[in-house]
């Protein structure tokens, strides 16, 4: 019997392919809302992040969720974004 394949996903900050459990999700709720899906089960659209500063810091740099999202993206969701990220290293 094979192995099961892991699912890969690409860091939307560095373009790197990853195993899709080494990456954050950051996720547009059907409402609106642009949150952490730490657990990965979170309805709505989502984009993954290395869990790296240099990535996370890339986000609000580039606006990166805009392009993901295809929707503007306030600045202060960036920021939050950034102290959650950050906080928990």
């Amino acid at each position: 019997m094979e192995p099961k394949k892991q699912p890969v996903r690409t860091c939307i900050a560095c373009r790197t392919e990853k195993p899709k459990r080494e990456l954050i999700r950051v996720v547009k709720t059907p409402s609106g809302d642009i949150v952490l899906d730490r657990a990965g089960k979170l309805a709505g659209r989502g984009a993954y992040v290395c869990p790296n500063a240099a990535c996370v810091r890339l986000l609000g740099k580039k606006k990166l969720l805009n392009k993901a999202f295809s929707a503007p993206v306030e600045e202060e969701v960036y920021r939050r974004l950034e102290e959650e990220f950050l906080g928990t290293e």
